[in-house]
């Protein structure tokens, strides 16, 4: 199996992202500043669960793995999506799964943002066509993708995006050995510290603020505006419209 249907899409953010060089390990690895308004910290994000049970369980430890942090707190909610789908909820994240097809990718965040910085809702999907598979079908990458893929929705780029490099000991560094990076370190509740160390005037959580779709479908990423020296990364740029923009990382073989 190639390496582009290990961990070919992430993350998904909107506008122009603060991208790091390809193979090094971040000091700062913010992801261009985007985050969720709000008045207070720290703040309760809701996460939609619409997992079958499988998946139920990697979602609770990424839920409690993420609300160790200082700034914000996760609670798993009933599902506001129907399906495979996974249409997005403004103010919340929906968290879904299903056998997508052998498309090349493990996992999709996404994230619609609004006034260049604000996130106003976002989704995680799971792909169990290859995690149905052995090579997948283990807690390690279960563990990974899921925590990395919503640690993307708080505004967490990666700490390293070279599968080749030592394990950093978390689940935001890409890796052929998921062993040791299940779940996040010091460094990322660090940086959720920076990234909501100011607060705002107004609220995207939870609150009616229009968005993007919160979807990045195949074939449908809009521009390719970066693609890292290794081939490893691609970046799409889609422009929704009324300062709606989505962008798309693509890992590949």
């Amino acid at each position: 199996m190639s390496r582009s249907t290990r961990l070919s899409i992430f993350g998904v953010a909107a506008i122009a992202v603060s991208l790091l060089a390809p193979g090094l390990a971040s000091a700062n690895h913010s992801w261009g500043g985007y985050h969720w308004a709000r008045t207070s910290n720290p703040f309760t994000l809701k996460l939609g669960d619409n997992v079958t049970s499988a998946w139920d369980g990697y979602l609770s430890t990424t839920s409690s793995d993420w609300s160790a942090s200082s700034v914000l707190n996760t609670t798993i909610v009933a599902g506001g999506s129907k399906g495979r789908n996974c249409k997005a909820t403004t103010g919340r994240v929906e968290v879904c799964n299903g056998a997508y097809g052998n498309n090349g990718w493990l996992g999709v965040a996404s994230i619609s943002i609004t006034g260049g910085v604000h996130i106003t809702k976002g989704t995680v999907r799971l792909n169990d066509t290859y995690f149905n598979t052995a090579a997948y079908n283990t807690p390690a990458w279960r563990n990974l993708v899921m925590c990395q893929e919503i640690g993307h929705t708080f505004g967490l780029d990666h700490q390293d995006e070279n599968f080749n490099n030592a394990n950093l000991g978390t689940c935001m560094d890409y890796t052929n050995n998921p062993s040791s990076n299940q779940h996040p370190n010091a460094h990322d509740y660090a940086q959720l510290e920076t990234i909501y160390a100011h607060l705002d005037s107004t609220t995207t959580v939870g609150a009616a603020t229009p968005g993007g779709s919160g979807r990045a479908d195949a074939n449908d990423w809009g521009q390719l505006v970066r693609t890292s020296p290794d081939g490893h990364l691609a970046t799409y740029l889609k422009d929704l419209g009324a300062g709606q923009l989505i962008v798309t990382f693509v890992i590949w073989a």
